[in-house]
């Protein structure tokens, strides 16, 4: 009826939602300490019972690894903020570019700021009755997927009015995450001084036992390599990064990885880290900084780091190409 309720509720609106893993808020011991608190806090994360694990955390991880982190976060911090906050927001508002007024697209972080909930109630209240739930996560893990999901549901079963959900699945065999893996890496690779004798692909790791308990990323990301080595003319090797804890993790890691290389008479070598989306302090100082410096100790001669995806043109050309799919009968996307 005119005049009614109903008659000032807005349009209708379709919206995306982008989820990366999180980031403290500053490069200090204190923020740093609030993200691991929360992070490692996460079942999904530390799969040990929380009993036992919570002491741990509290005492000895929490009081020694914050101002070691902070310090590497420093190395890495931007003027607008921490990379992988500063990358994701990049790539949120080239994709609404590329997608067109007809969509909402927003960002948030599974831990820290700005959180999944406070995001969708944004988009909510911009209209949004559709939403797609998409986490920047080529490989699915149960501690990032997973989580992300697990997230952004607690906050809609706090919702009286909830909107109808989709999620973006894994695309670590994609075509067209292949096409722009190799894109971005033969662009990166092209102003070099040097050719690379071989490609590293290097992955965040997890425990073996994690695999062992059927979680697939393991799986994943050896497709994604055997695809990526068939894309490429140069030979691509694979490791595991980012260690922690005395538990067995994935093998082979990343650093001895490299020391065998150099020893197999590898002396150029160019890294990149198909697992991440996004540029992050795993990436840029674990690989940028401190790989680097572990394969030329050993005897390497030239090493590069290559960026991630980032919010590059190949990378918001899958994105809309892999969102255009998911939203299909939501919205009509040519892409």
């Amino acid at each position: 009826m005119p005049g009614s309720e109903a008659d000032t509720r807005m349009p209708s609106r379709v919206g995306v939602l982008l989820i990366n893993l999180g980031t403290p808020d500053a490069p200090d011991a204190a923020s740093v300490r609030r993200y691991l608190a929360e992070f490692l806090s996460d079942p999904r994360v530390v799969e040990i019972p929380q009993i036992i694990w919570q002491p741990i955390l509290r005492g000895a991880v929490l009081t020694t690894r914050p101002k070691k982190s902070a310090h590497a976060y420093q190395q890495v911090w931007m003027p607008g903020g921490s990379p992988l906050a500063v990358y994701t927001r990049e790539t949120a508002e080239a994709l609404q570019q590329a997608m067109g007024p007809d969509l909402i697209v927003d960002w948030a972080m599974r831990y820290g700021n700005p959180s999944i909930a406070s995001r969708l109630q944004a988009m909510m209240a911009q209209g949004c009755e559709r939403i797609l739930l998409a986490p920047l996560y080529p490989q699915y893990s149960g501690a990032t997927t997973a989580t992300a999901l697990d997230k952004a549901f607690a906050a809609l079963a706090d919702m009286r009015l909830q909107p109808a959900i989709r999620t973006l699945p894994p695309y670590y065999a994609d075509p067209a995450y292949i096409a722009a893996l190799k894109t971005s890496i033969d662009g990166h690779l092209a102003p070099l001084d040097f050719r690379p004798d071989a490609l590293l692909a290097s992955f965040h790791g997890m425990p073996e036992r994690t695999r062992k308990l059927g979680d697939p990323y393991y799986h994943q990301s050896v497709e994604t390599v055997r695809l990526l080595d068939a894309a490429m003319d140069l030979p691509v090797h694979m490791s595991f990064q980012s260690r922690f804890g005395r538990a067995k993790w994935l093998e082979p890691e990343t650093e001895a990885t490299l020391t065998r290389l150099v020893k197999e008479g590898v002396r150029n070598i160019a890294v990149v880290t198909p697992g991440f989306s996004a540029d992050c302090l795993e990436t840029l100082e674990e690989i940028g900084l401190r790989a680097k410096e572990v394969f030329l100790a050993e005897g390497g001669e030239k090493f590069a780091f290559l960026p991630c995806l980032n919010a590059s043109p190949e990378a918001i050309t899958l994105y809309q190409r892999l969102v255009g799919r998911e939203l299909s009968g939501w919205v009509d996307q040519r892409v």
